[in-house]
C-alpha cells in the first residue's frame, strides 16, 4: 500500500469545540449527493480533525444497523449504516473509518431521531489514515446519544479482504458468482463506515437484500424476509452480541447446507457448494462435537443460537472465525473420504477447533488492541491441541505440537523475531503480526504454562478470565491476574474470591519451594523476543546451569555476540528426568547462572522433560555424548517426545555453533531401531533439508553420496511401508512421508511401484481409486512425463476436490521440465485453473523444486509490483514468498542479489520484518555450508566406506 502523501493546507478560524485540526490535512472533497437533495454545507474552509492513526475516543459506537444490497451482477454493493454513539466530549466531529467507499450522505439525529442540520453534513477524508471526518455544525454534547446515518457504495473488491467476490464453477462449465467477507484485522471499514478498532466494541442488527436465486447469511439468525414490489427480498438479522468491527460478517450465495443440533441446543450448519454438499458431513460431525467440547471445558455456554460454517471458494486466510459465521478455504471445511489423506482429515479437524475456540477467546474476551493478538491467536492454536485430543483421540494430535514449537524456535532464534507483544498501529504493521510468535510461540509458551502451574490451576484460571472479561476487552496482564486469581480491591469487596495483587505473593504457587510472581515470569516471555538456551554442566552431584539467549545466525565467537545477548533474561520453568529417578523434576531458573543437586549416582539428564518448556539445551563436557550412548543402548529410557526433543536440539546447536555436525549425525545412528514416527520423521526430515540444500548447489558428488546414504539408512524402514490406507494416524504419515521423500530421491522400487499404479490408475479414467496416504507421490511419478503431467493438469482443473487438487498441484510442481514450471507460475498469475488463493503455495513449491528454485525467486522480481497488488503487503502470502523462495539459497552471490532487490523496493520492503527474516536466513544457510559442507562430505564417505568395507 502506498501512503498518500497529505497535503498541507493553512488552518481557518473555524470554531469547532472537542477536537483540533491537523497542521496536515487532505483538501476536503465535496461528498457526492443524490440529484433533488439540498446541497451539502461547505467543505472549503474546513480541514480534517485528527491527525492520529488510531479513532479518538470522544465518541463511542452502541448499536450499528446496516443494510447492504450487494448486485452480483454489476459486482456493486450499496448500502446505509446508522450508528448509535454517545458522546464523551463536546465537539463537531465524528472521526470514524473509511477505506474506498463512496459517501452520497451523511446525517446526524438526535435521540429523538431529528436531523440537526436540514442539510446533508460535510464528509472529510483522509485516505492515509483511512478515516473520515462528519462535520456537525451544532455542537454535539457530552454525555448525550445520537444517530449518525451514512450511504454509501463501492464496488465488491477484486481481492480477499473486505465485501469481495468469489467465483465457482459447476459441473456444467457454468461460473457462478457470490459475495462474501473479511474484515480481520481492519477491512470492516471498506464495506461500511465504522469505528473499526477492536475495543469499540458494539451490537449489530444486519439486513442484507438479495434476488430469490441467493441465500445471504451473517452472525445472527434471520428474524423475517420481506419481499418487495421489484422482487427484491430482505433479509433481516436478530441483533448481534456486543462484539467488535472485524467479526461481523455476511456471505449472499446459492450454497446448500446440512444442519444438526448440539446437546445445549445450538444450530449448527455447514454450508458448500451445492456440488461439494456430500464433502460437509464430517465437518458437522467436528463442529458439535466440538462446540460441546468447549461449552464444557469453558464451563460458559456459546452466546449465539446458531453457528454456520462456510467452504468459500476463494479465501486467503485459511479460516476466520466470525461470530456464529466463520468461513474457511474449502481445504480446511471439505472433506472426501475418497480422496482426502488422513493428514487432511487431521487438518479440517484441527482448523474447525481452532475457529471455535475463537468463539471464546477473540468473540467473547477481545484484546485490547493488535499488539496483544497472541491472546487471541496463541490461544486458539494452542486450544486446537486441547480440543482434538479429547474429540477424536485417534487422531493422535499431540505428535504435532512439537512440530509448532520447533517451526516458533526457527523463526524466534533470528535476530529479526519480535516480541509476542510487539507494537503495532499501521494496517500493515498489524497485518505482519498474524504471524508465528502471534500463533506458534503464544501456542508454546501456554504448553509451557499449563504444564507448569497444572492442568486445573490453568484451566480455572482461564475460565475466570473468559467470565471476567466477557464482552470486553483484555490485555496480557489480566490473563496474568486471572491465573494468579489475583483482582482489583472491588472485585475483593464484593465476594468474587480472590485476593488483592498486594497479597499475590504470600499466596501465588510454589514450584519446588519457591514462590512465583506470574506476571514478573510471563513477561520475560511475551515482552522480550527469543529463545533462551541453558547450557549445562555437570560437575559432580550438581549440575550448573547457563542461560544465554539462542541465536542460529550469530556464533559465540562474533564480535557482535555479546552486544545481542545484552538485556535477555528469562524465568524458566526447568524440568529434568535422571535415570534414578521416573519423577519429572522441576526447578525454576531466574537468573543467568544457577545449580541444583542430582545426586552422584545418577548417569545421565534429560533437562526439559517431554519438550513442555520453550528452550533449547546443551550438554558441555560429555554429555550429549552420554545421551547419544542412552539412545543407542536403550532408546525407550526416553519417551518419543524426549527422544525428538534430542534430535532437534542437536542439530539447531550445530547451526549455532555449540556442537559439531558429525555429533548431531552420530546422535541420530539410533534411528535404525526407532519405531516412532514422530523421531525417525525428526531425523529424516533434517537430513531432507541438508539433502534439498545440496541439491541446489552445484556439487554432484555431494547430492550421490547424501542419496545413498538416506536410501540405505533408511533401507528398512522403506521397505516396511505398504501402499495403502491401513494403520494408525502416526503409521499412516510416516508411510506417506518416507514414500515420497525415497520417490524424490530415485528409489528404483519406489519410483517402479509409484509408476505403475499410476499407469493404472489413468488408464481406469479414475475408476481406480488411489491410496489417498500415498496419492500425492504416485501423482509425483506420473507428472515426469508429457502425457501424465497434461492429464494431471486436466483432473486439476476439474476437480471438484481441493484435497486432491493440492495432491495434483504438488506433483505438477515436481516435473523437472522447466517449461511446465513456467507455465505453472504464468497460470498461477493469471488466476483462472489455479486460483489466486494458492498461488503463494504455488511459487513455493516451485522454489522447492531444485530445478525451480531461481525460476521462483525470478519469477517473484518480475511480477513484485502485481504480487502485492492481488495479495496485499502486509499478508502472511506476501512474507511466505519472501522468506521461502529464498530459504534454501546457499551462495553469497545469491544473497547480494537478494539484498540489491529488496533495496530497489526500499519503500515497501521498510514496512515488513519478511526482508530481515529472508536475509537472515540466507545468512545462517552460507555460514552453515561455508562451516559444514566438508564435515558432511568426509561424514558421508566414511558411512561409504564402512559399508563397502563391510560387504
Amino acid at each position: 500500500m502506498v501512503l498518500v502523501r497529505l497535503l498541507v493546507l493553512s488552518l481557518l478560524h473555524v470554531y469547532v469545540v472537542g477536537l483540533q485540526p491537523t497542521q496536515i490535512s487532505q483538501q476536503a472533497s465535496s461528498p457526492p449527493h443524490s440529484h433533488g437533495e439540498q446541497s451539502p454545507l461547505g467543505t472549503d474552509n474546513l480541514s480534517f480533525p485528527w491527525s492520529r492513526l488510531r479513532l479518538p475516543r470522544y465518541i463511542i459506537p452502541l448499536h450499528y444497523h446496516i443494510l447492504v444490497h450487494p448486485n452480483l451482477t454489476s459486482l456493486r454493493f450499496t448500502g446505509s449504516v446508522t450508528i448509535q454513539i454517545d458522546v464523551q466530549n463536546n465537539t463537531n466531529w465524528v472521526v470514524l473509518h473509511s477505506k474506498d467507499l463512496n459517501i452520497s450522505k451523511a446525517t446526524i439525529l438526535d435521540q429523538n431521531l431529528a436531523h440537526l442540520s436540514e442539510q446533508v453534513l460535510p464528509c472529510l477524508h483522509n485516505p492515509a489514515h483511512e478515516q473520515i471526518g462528519i462535520f456537525s455544525p451544532r455542537v454535539l454534547s457530552s454525555g448525550q446519544k445520537y444517530f449518525l446515518y451514512i450511504e454509501f457504495g463501492a464496488e465488491l473488491v477484486e481481492g480477499f479482504n473486505g465485501f469481495y467476490k468469489s467465483i465457482y464453477r459447476t459441473r456444467s462449465g457454468e461460473m457462478r458468482t457470490l459475495a462474501s467477507t473479511h474484515f480481520e484485522p481492519t477491512s470492516a471499514r471498506t464495506a461500511f463506515p465504522c469505528f473499526d478498532e477492536p475495543n469499540f466494541k458494539a451490537n449489530f442488527s444486519v439486513r442484507i437484500r438479495r434476488t430469490s436465486e441467493y441465500i445471504s447469511l451473517s452472525n445472527m439468525p434471520i428474524v423475517k424476509t420481506v419481499k418487495f414490489d421489484d422482487g427484491l427480498l430482505e433479509d433481516e438479522y436478530a441483533a448481534s452480541v456486543k462484539m467488535s468491527t472485524y467479526l461481523v460478517a455476511f456471505v449472499v450465495c446459492d450454497f446448500k447446507s446440512v444442519t444438526a443440533i448440539t446437546s445445549s441446543g445450538v444450530q449448527v450448519s455447514i454450508y458448500a457448494d451445492p456440488e461439494k454438499w456430500s464433502q460437509t458431513h464430517y465437518a458437522l460431525e467436528v463442529a458439535v462435537k466440538m462446540l460441546d467440547f468447549y461449552e464444557e471445558y469453558f464451563n460458559i455456554n456459546y452466546p449465539l443460537p446458531k453457528h454456520d460454517l462456510i467452504a468459500i471458494p476463494d479465501l486467503q486466510a485459511g479460516a476466520m472465525e466470525n461470530w456464529g459465521l466463520t468461513t474457511y478455504r474449502e481445504i480446511s471445511l471439505l472433506y472426501d473420504p475418497h480422496v482426502s489423506s488422513v493428514s487432511d482429515k487431521l487438518w479440517v479437524t484441527m482448523v474447525i477447533g481452532h475457529e471455535l475456540a475463537h468463539q471464546w477467546f477473540g468473540n467473547l474476551v477481545t484484546m485490547n488492541w493488535w499488539n496483544d493478538i497472541w491472546l487471541n491467536e496463541g490461544f486458539a492454536r494452542y486450544m486446537e491441541y486441547i480440543a482434538v485430543e479429547a474429540t477424536y483421540p485417534e487422531l493422535q494430535v499431540e505428535e504435532y505440537l512439537l512440530q509448532t514449537c520447533f517451526a516458533a524456535f526457527g523463526y524466534d532464534s533470528l535476530n529479526s523475531s519480535r516480541p509476542i507483544s510487539s507494537p503495532a498501529e499501521s494496517p500493515t504493521h498489524i497485518n505482519e503480526m498474524f504471524d508465528t510468535v502471534s500463533y506458534d510461540k503464544g501456542a508454546c509458551i501456554l504448553h509451557m504454562l499449563r504444564h507448569f502451574l497444572s492442568e486445573n490451576v490453568f484451566q480455572s484460571g482461564i475460565v475466570r478470565y473468559l467470565r471476567k472479561y466477557s464482552y470486553g476487552n483484555a490485555q496480557n496482564q489480566n490473563l496474568w491476574d486471572s491465573l494468579t486469581n489475583t483482582c482489583s480491591e472491588e472485585d475483593f469487596v464484593s465476594g468474587q474470591h480472590c485476593y488483592s495483587r498486594e497479597q499475590a505473593h504470600k499466596n501465588s504457587y510454589l514450584m519446588a519451594g519457591e514462590h512465583l510472581d506470574l506476571t514478573a515470569m510471563m513477561n520475560t516471555w511475551t515482552l522480550q523476543k527469543g529463545v533462551p538456551l541453558v547450557i549445562i554442566k555437570r560437575v559432580g552431584p550438581r549440575l550448573l546451569l547457563k542461560q544465554v539467549r539462542f541465536l542460529r545466525t550469530t556464533l559465540p565467537s562474533d564480535p557482535n555476540w555479546s552486544t545481542l545477548q545484552e538485556g535477555y533474561l528469562w524465568h524458566i520453568p526447568l524440568t529434568y528426568k535422571t535415570d534414578t529417578s521416573s519423577t519429572i523434576h522441576k526447578h525454576l531458573m531466574t537468573k543467568h547462572t544457577d545449580s541444583f543437586y542430582v545426586g552422584e549416582e545418577v548417569s545421565w539428564v534429560k533437562v526439559n522433560a517431554d519438550m513442555t518448556g520453550y528452550y533449547v539445551v546443551h550438554y558441555e563436557d560429555g554429555g550429549w555424548e552420554a545421551l547419544t550412548k542412552l539412545l543407542r543402548e536403550n532408546h525407550t529410557a526416553l519417551s518419543y517426545k524426549d527422544r525428538t526433543h534430542l534430535i532437534h536440539n542437536a542439530f539447531q546447536l550445530v547451526t549455532a555453533g555449540y556442537l559439531p555436525l558429525n555429533k548431531a549425525l552420530d546422535l541420530i545412528g539410533y534411528l535404525q531401531m526407532e519405531t516412532h514416527s514422530v523421531p525417525l520423521l525428526q531425523g529424516l526430515g533434517y537430513l531432507e533439508v541438508y539433502y534439498r540444500m545440496s541439491e541446489k548447489r552445484r556439487d554432484a558428488e555431494l547430492v550421490r553420496k547424501f542419496k545413498m546414504h538416506i536410501l540405505q539408512f533408511f533401507r528398512d524402514v522403506i521397505d516396511q511401508q505398504i501402499w495403502s490406507d491401513e494403520g494408525s494416524m502416526s503409521t499412516r504419515r510416516l508411510r506417506s512421508e518416507v514414500l515420497s521423500l525415497a520417490c524424490h530421491l530415485d528409489d528404483p522400487p519406489c519410483v517402479e511401484e509409484a509408476r505403475w499404479r499410476f499407469k493404472d490408475w489413468l488408464q481406469s479414467n479414475g475408476s481406480i481409486k488411489l491410496p489417498t496416504d500415498v496419492a500425492g507421490t504416485v501423482y509425483a511419478i506420473g507428472a515426469q512425463d508429457e502425457y501424465g503431467w497434461a492429464s494431471l493438469l486436466h483432473l486439476y482443473n476439474t476437480s471438484f476436490s481441493a484435497a486432491q487438487k493440492k495432491q495434483i498441484m504438488f506433483a505438477l510442481t515436481s516435473s523437472r521440465d522447466t517449461n511446465k514450471l513456467y507455465r505453472l507460475l504464468d497460470l498461477g498469475l493469471e488466476g483462472q485453473v489455479i486460483r489466486l488463493q494458492d498461488l503463494s503455495t504455488l511459487i513455493l513449491l516451485v522454489a522447492r523444486n531444485p530445478k525451480g528454485h531461481h525460476i521462483a525467486w525470478d519469477f517473484v522480481k518480475k511480477n513484485w509490483s502485481k504480487l502485492v497488488e492481488k495479495l496485499q503487503l502486509g499478508s502472511s502470502s506476501i512474507r511466505n514468498i519472501l522468506v521461502h523462495t529464498t530459504g534454501q539459497f546457499t551462495y553469497p552471490e545469491e544473497y547480494t542479489e537478494v539484498k540489491l532487490f529488496f533495496e530497489s523496493i526500499k519503500e515497501q520492503a521498510s514496512q515488513l520484518r519478511a526482508p530481515q527474516i529472508a536475509l537472515e536466513n540466507m545468512q545462517k544457510n552460507i555460514r552453515w555450508m561455508q562451516r559444514n559442507v566438508e564435515t558432511l562430505k568426509k561424514w558421508l564417505t566414511e558411512k561409504s566406506d564402512m559399508r563397502t568395507g563391510g560387504g
